[in-house]
């Protein structure tokens, strides 16, 4: 397996929620949407209605809103690695994004920079893109795929480096580290109950401390994946 060098690579990991608390707040226009989208999840399923199934409405971009973006570099000195941990969180999204956007565009100015995430092709980098161009931001070089062949785009994906090659089966995070021998941090919340928290608790800094563990948890899983030693918790610094 092809190694990228550790302290060249920025792990991320974003949290989203649905832009109202619930169906019934949905402006007409947009609940006419939803239902449509909808009518595709709960096909077959009769006990289901859009307003019941209103909960998966952050997964799509159209319909979600980011409310955490949580990011993590590794620095090695000697024969101990760190993690070092950033967040960018609250209400105001726009806001969220222009804070990463600035960020990610200074960190990734220099030669060989690469974003890591798990179900990063299929979920987060599309996600960010496209809240990007919603809420009228321009798009960090690091992320922009226009133009760019497939063996240049700087993208890392630790659920496509586990496939190695098939690309029938989804293995979730914490599936992946369970099987890898890798202690997970999750011992609060997962991600289907982010809304609830986001929307009903009102608990932000939970989240933010959920996504954190995220991005700690795909860093340990690229290392194992690189046959390299695993970070100690203690080794974590959140700035």
């Amino acid at each position: 397996m092809f190694s990228y060098p550790l302290n060249n690579i920025l792990f991320l990991d974003i949290e989203t929620v649905p832009q109202y608390p619930g169906f019934d707040q949905l402006p007409d226009e947009w609940k006419m949407l939803w239902e449509r989208k909808a009518a595709y999840l709960i096909k077959d399923k009769e006990k289901d209605n859009p307003a019941s199934v209103y909960n998966a409405a952050g997964i799509y971009a159209e319909f979600g809103k980011i409310v955490c973006i949580s990011c993590g570099v590794i620095s090695r000195h000697g024969d101990e690695k760190k993690l070092l941990l950033k967040s960018f969180y609250g209400d105001d999204e726009k806001l969220i994004l222009q804070q990463f956007c600035d960020m990610v565009s200074k960190w990734g100015m220099g030669p060989d920079k690469y974003l890591c995430a798990h179900n990063g092709k299929e979920f987060d980098f599309p996600y960010l893109c496209r809240r990007l161009i919603i809420n009228g931001l321009a798009i960090p070089s690091i992320l922009d795929l226009s133009g760019k062949k497939k063996w240049e785009v700087p993208h890392l994906d630790t659920m496509e480096l586990w496939k190695f090659g098939d690309y029938k089966n989804y293995t979730s995070l914490n599936l992946l580290a369970h099987t890898l021998n890798i202690p997970t941090p999750k011992d609060d919340i997962d991600g289907s109950m982010v809304n609830e928290v986001y929307w009903q608790q009102q608990d932000l800094p939970r989240i933010v401390d959920y996504c954190q563990k995220d991005v700690f948890t795909v860093a340990q899983v690229y290392l194992c994946l690189q046959g390299e030693s695993l970070i100690p918790r203690e080794n974590i610094d959140i700035k």
